[in-house]
C-alpha cells in the first residue's frame, strides 16, 4: 500500500516505522514545514493518507484529500466540533474517512469495559462512578 502520512511527529514516524516493516511505501511527509511545497499529485500518489497531524490543519488536510480522491484514516483529536463539517464535506466528494480518538488496543478494550460496567451499574444508585482520563506528557491536546 502506498502511504501519505499527514503529519510527521511521534506517530507519523511510529507509523512510518511500521508502514515500512510491513512492506507498504510512504508516498509522502506531510509537516508544518512543507504542506505549501505538497501538490495535489503528489497526493494521488497514495492509497490512503493517515493523519495524526494537529486540531488547527487537521480538517483542511482532510478536505485536501478527500479533494483528490484520498481516503483517510485519523487519529487527531481536538477537531470534533468540526465533526458534521468534514462528514457532510465527505459525502459530498463520496470519500472514505476513518476516524477514531485512540487506536490502542487496550484503551478500546477498556471502552467496551465501561460501557458494560456502566450497564452493571445503572441499577446502584447509592454508588457515584466516575473515570477520569489521563495523557502521557507528550500528547499534544492533552
Amino acid at each position: 500500500m502506498k502511504i501519505a502520512l499527514l503529519g510527521y511527529g511521534r506517530m507519523g514516524k511510529a507509523i512510518e516505522r511500521i508502514a515500512l516493516e510491513r512492506g507498504h511505501r510512504i508516498v509522502l511527509k506531510v509537516d508544518l514545514d512543507n504542506r505549501e511545497e505538497c501538490t495535489d499529485e503528489q497526493l494521488k500518489t497514495a492509497d490512503i493518507a493517515i493523519d495524526f497531524s494537529t486540531p488547527a490543519i487537521a480538517v483542511d488536510n482532510y478536505k485536501w484529500c478527500f479533494d483528490n480522491g484520498i481516503p483517510v484514516v485519523s487519529g487527531t483529536t481536538g477537531w470534533l466540533e468540526r465533526w458534521q463539517e468534514v462528514t457532510d464535506y465527505c459525502q459530498a466528494k463520496a470519500g472514505g474517512f476513518f476516524y477514531a480518538s485512540n487506536f490502542s488496543i487496550g484503551v478500546n478494550l477498556f471502552f467496551q469495559l465501561n460501557a458494560t460496567l456502566a450497564r452493571m451499574m445503572s441499577g446502584f444508585d447509592d454508588y457515584k462512578v466516575y473515570i477520569e482520563e489521563t495523557h502521557h506528557i507528550h500528547k499534544l491536546d492533552a
